[in-house]
């Protein structure tokens, strides 16, 4: 693990078109902080952590991502709303006028890599008009020595261009903003918008691609640690869902917060060298290690701030979304290097607005590919603009905006894994219990971690289990440190008919969400479906 690396280094970056620029070359955390801040473009915190406002879009923008289609691409990636095809005559053209843009402009250069196994390294250039996401960059890639930049052969190129607006009459693209990846050319490509998650997650993106179609390793948007016993446990969810928190646990160290991939020699690596949390509401007793991370090198994101640099974690005015990258070393107890062996758990992690899903339960493996595939959690009021009371939502592989493929051919991926390593599975619902959202009470963190540490400790091994009458799932009756009345969601409502009702609307998403996926399924995985 290197720390920043203060150097002079010069690179020239004229054969990506980018001539006359002021290149700034691999600097330091705290040069680009200061850089940042002397061009106005964020403030320091109270913590020493820098804060910048990422402008029009606070988060991706899914509607504007697209993929080249060519002949790497044209018979592999699943196309469709999610994977979007983008002429390679219109990319080149609309490289060249971002690269024209660039030009003449003080830029900053950064040369990192992903994958924290030696065996699959992508090492990887970036080109950002900004000295904050070049920090971005910093923080959530991995970091090479100094002594690796000598002769550095970047694979993957990302040029990121916030202040360039597309014309989309012109360009092809669906307005101003874009993220397109090219895998002929090995090109992430992002103009138009300030989100600095469109820089990792155009790689992660990538990854998605390559490493299930050319290394047979399965990549996943999960997080990761590891216990004292040498045993990985994994945490698959959505944004909101708890999965940065909870596997940060001060008993387990650490492999990485969001995307990782699962080798054909059963070892779990990190794609990332850093984590992009999610700060709302967050606070000190409930989250320390991610309240802790926030200082000198972490970057918050569209947070509220007062005069002396407090921040209100509370408000959202800007966003639900504020965010904050630190580098993994902000972590105390971390696996060096990112690696883990010997997966045993798989935790699948949703936020059930509707409190119908139990807080745990035990999954087949028909139902845990079924689960997989179907990727459910709930949206809420207020965390997207139309959203007005809970809204199922369904995120294939729990990342669909991020998945090329077909999601069956991960989901068989993983069904394959599962069964080899012997790993035990559970759906953890992190979201509301006795009643839906706006009448139950989200799930208590301190019980969730109790019902995942007994998961991991064996303890809910010889239970008594009972089967939910309209999910099928497998349900313990009893785990230490967890009131039993809290295991029965519908015991919890006060109200069975309503429940039931509540239930049977959920199946129902369930299976119509299903329906586009039927066709590439095989029985095992339809039989895990809802049993109502």
């Amino acid at each position: 693990m290197a720390a920043d690396n203060q150097t002079t280094k010069t690179i020239s970056i004229e054969q990506y078109g980018i001539n006359n620029a002021k290149v700034n070359y691999q600097l330091s955390s705290e040069e680009l902080h200061n850089i940042t801040i002397q061009k106005g473009q964020g403030k320091e915190a109270s913590t020493g952590a820098l804060a910048v406002n990422t402008g029009e879009f606070t988060g991706r923008s899914p509607k504007d991502r697209f993929i080249v289609k060519d002949d790497v691409t044209r018979d592999k990636v699943w196309w469709g709303n999610v994977n979007i095809p983008f002429p390679t005559d219109k990319f080149d053209r609309l490289y060249d006028k971002v690269t024209d843009y660039l030009g003449s402009k003080e830029i900053f250069v950064r040369d990192s890599y992903a994958c924290a196994d030696p065996a699959y390294k992508l090492n990887i250039r970036v080109i950002t008009e900004t000295p904050w996401s070049n920090m971005f960059a910093h923080n959530m890639f991995l970091r090479p020595e100094e002594s690796e930049l000598d002769g550095f052969d970047p694979e993957w190129l990302i040029v990121n261009a916030p202040g360039f607006m597309a014309d989309p009459k012109e360009d092809g693209t669906r307005q101003h903003n874009f993220a397109i990846l090219n895998f002929t050319k090995k090109i992430a490509l992002i103009g138009g918008t300030g989100y600095t998650g469109e820089i990792k997650k155009g790689i992660f993106s990538a990854l998605n691609f390559i490493l299930p179609v050319y290394k047979n390793t399965l990549p996943m948007h999960c997080s990761a640690n590891v216990g004292d016993n040498g045993e990985t446990a994994i945490f698959f969810g959505l944004s909101g869902t708890g999965k940065t928190t909870l596997s940060a646990d001060p008993e387990r160290k650490l492999i990485g917060d969001d995307e990782h991939g699962w080798t054909a020699e059963n070892t779990i690596f990190n794609f990332e060298g850093g984590c992009y949390a999610k700060v709302i509401n967050l606070s000190a007793e409930n989250e320390p290690d991610i309240y802790n991370a926030i200082k000198p090198g972490a970057i918050l994101e569209n947070v509220k701030m007062d005069g002396e640099g407090h921040v209100n974690f509370a408000d959202t005015s800007i966003t639900q979304n504020t965010r904050v990258s630190y580098p993994i070393y902000h972590i105390d107890n971390i696996a060096v290097p990112s690696i883990g062996k010997n997966p045993k758990n798989i935790f699948f992690l949703t936020a059930d607005a509707f409190g119908v899903l139990p807080p745990i339960s035990k999954l087949t493996p028909g139902q845990a590919a079924y689960h997989f595939i179907s990727g459910y959690t709930a949206k809420v009021a207020g965390t997207e603009e139309g959203i007005n009371e809970p809204t199922p939502s369904f995120s294939a592989c729990f990342g669909a905006p991020f998945m090329p493929l077909h999601p069956t051919a991960y989901a068989e991926m993983l069904s394959k894994k599962m069964q080899d390593a012997g790993v035990n599975v559970w759906l953890i619902n992190t979201g509301w219990t006795g009643g839906p959202y706006g009448t139950g009470s989200r799930m208590k963190l301190k019980y969730t971690r109790a019902m995942i540490t007994a998961a991991l400790e064996n303890e809910l091994n010889n239970v008594e289990y009972a089967k939910h009458p309209i999910f099928g799932l497998d349900v313990p009756q009893t785990c230490p440190n967890v009131p039993d009345e809290i295991l029965n969601p519908r015991a919890t409502w006060g109200n069975e008919k309503a429940y039931d009702i509540q239930a049977k609307e959920l199946s129902d998403s369930f299976k119509d969400n299903f329906k586009k996926f039927e066709e590439h399924a095989n029985e095992e995985i339809l039989a895990g479906a809802p049993a109502v």
